[in-house]
């Protein structure tokens, strides 16, 4: 009997003849049991020998809802880049009566983790937090950033994001995007900030955009060349725009590319939950301000 144990790969904790790795998870040592039930070890040894509690042994798991795990692979499917923790608080504001523990099982059961290589991050110098404005439309930091199409030709995508709500205002693209382009982009939007935060580009350095900034009362602050830090909040967005959208859709033309960017703005600010925002959308928490 004491054979067949070595056999297979299990032992007696005092066994100090048998050197083969001890089986360790519940699925193995179950399979365990079978085998040697088998070879004509009874279950009660077998049990006895593997060091595992017979009641774990004749536990019959339930079911899992399937309409759990429907919405919870229909979720992750629709946001791939979101984790378990956004799923879990997407499906509670639904009304679903989950908690994180058994959404992140069944994420994980269902193979739909994402894969990040983590990053070494080295602190050079003492950061300083970026000053929050109390209200909306006080300052807004806007970017640019480039998407080729697949007729071969780049595109440039404007993006601009609330400081104070981290509602996605600006979002516009073409192949082209000068100051008076810029310009033109601006003054079609319903409202806009007191103030701006920018890189160094022409397009913000130009006489004609300062002219007009200055025409509607709106100052402008520039980051130090190189530090695209300083401009954190529109640097994170247009990361999110990339792993998102961009890098999701495969757009033909300038035209598709602008349709996919409308799309992923509406989402963005209506259906997309927040961590910073205690898990509220951009335009929900826009609304405690009451505009």
């Amino acid at each position: 009997m004491e054979e067949n144990c070595c056999k297979y790969g299990f032992r007696n904790p005092g066994d100090k003849e048998c050197i083969r790795k001890k089986v360790l998870d519940r699925a193995s040592k179950r399979r365990a049991i079978d085998l040697l039930n088998k070879e004509g070890i009874s279950k009660r040894r077998s049990l006895k020998l593997l060091d595992f509690p017979k009641s774990t042994y004749y536990f019959k798991p339930k079911m899992e809802d399937e309409t759990v795990v429907n919405e919870i692979r229909r979720l992750a499917f629709k946001r791939k880049r979101s984790g378990y923790r956004m799923i879990y608080q997407s499906m509670r504001k639904a009304g679903w009566r989950i908690n994180h523990k058994k959404v992140y099982r069944l994420y994980s059961q269902e193979g739909l983790k994402i894969r990040t290589k983590p990053r070494k991050k080295r602190k050079l110098a003492e950061s300083k937090p970026i000053p929050i404005p109390e209200q909306p439309n006080q300052v807004w930091a806007i970017d640019f950033l480039y998407e080729r199409t697949i007729d071969g030709r780049k595109a440039r995508i404007l993006s601009g994001v609330d400081l104070c709500t981290r509602e996605n205002v600006v979002l516009s693209a073409d192949y082209s995007i000068s100051s008076e382009r810029l310009i033109r982009f601006l003054d079609a939007l319903p409202e806009l900030p007191k103030s701006f935060i920018t890189d160094n580009g022409p397009e913000f350095t130009s006489k004609v955009f300062l002219k007009w900034l200055s025409n509607r009362n709106i100052s402008i602050s520039y980051i130090d060349p190189g530090k695209p830090t300083q401009n954190a909040f529109v640097e994170s967005f247009n990361g999110t725009l990339r792993t998102e959208c961009i890098q999701l859709s495969f757009c033909q033309d300038l035209n598709e590319l602008r349709s996919e960017l409308s799309k992923f703005q509406k989402d963005y600010n209506e259906e997309r939950l927040h961590s910073s925002l205690n898990y509220l959308t951009p335009l929900e928490f826009k609304a405690k301000y009451g505009t």
